[in-house]
C-alpha cells in the first residue's frame, strides 16, 4: 500500500479498532518511515487516552486502552538480542497484552511470535510511505 500521512493514520486507527488482545504486532523499516506514527494511530484506534510517544530511550511505554494493556516496545537501541531478555516480553504475554514492537528483528528469539508484521519504507513520492503487510511472521 502506498499511503499518505492521513491515510497511514486512518489505516492505523482502523487496525487498532480491529485488534483484540492478546496480540503482537511487529513493525520494521528504516528510520523515519512512520513506524511510530502508525503505532500512535493504532493506539488511538484502541482507545488509548495518552498520546503514544517513541520509547527509543525508555525502550517500553505502557498505555491504558480499554480492557487490555498496550505496550509500545522499540528495539532499535538493542546492541544484541540478549539485551531484550529484560524487556518483560514474558510478563506482557502473560498479561494478555497488545504489544506493538518496532524493530522486532533486533530482539531475536526473545520476540514473542508475531500475529501481524508490517514493513514500512520510503516511496518515490516523498509525501507517501509504502506499507507492506507481511501477515504472520
Amino acid at each position: 500500500m502506498r499511503l499518505s500521512a492521513s491515510e497511514l493514520s486512518r489505516f492505523g486507527e482502523d487496525l487498532g479498532r480491529q485488534l483484540r488482545a492478546p496480540a503482537v504486532i511487529g513493525l520494521s523499516g528504516e528510520l523515519g518511515t512512520g513506524k511510530t506514527t502508525l503505532i500512535q494511530a493504532i493506539c488511538r484506534g484502541l482507545g488509548a487516552k495518552a498520546r503514544a510517544t517513541s520509547p527509543t530511550y525508555a525502550l517500553v511505554h505502557h498505555y491504558h486502552a480499554g480492557a487490555a494493556p498496550v505496550y509500545h516496545i522499540d528495539c532499535y537501541r538493542l546492541r544484541n538480542p540478549d539485551e531484550a531478555r529484560d524487556l518483560g516480553f514474558d510478563d506482557m504475554v502473560r498479561e494478555g497484552a497488545i504489544m506493538l514492537i518496532e524493530w522486532p528483528e533486533r530482539a531475536g528469539a526473545w520476540t514473542p511470535p508475531l500475529d501481524r508484521r508490517f514493513h514500512l519504507s520510503y516511496d518515490d513520492d516523498p509525501t507517501r510511505r509504502v506499507v507492506a503487510d507481511l501477515g504472520t511472521a
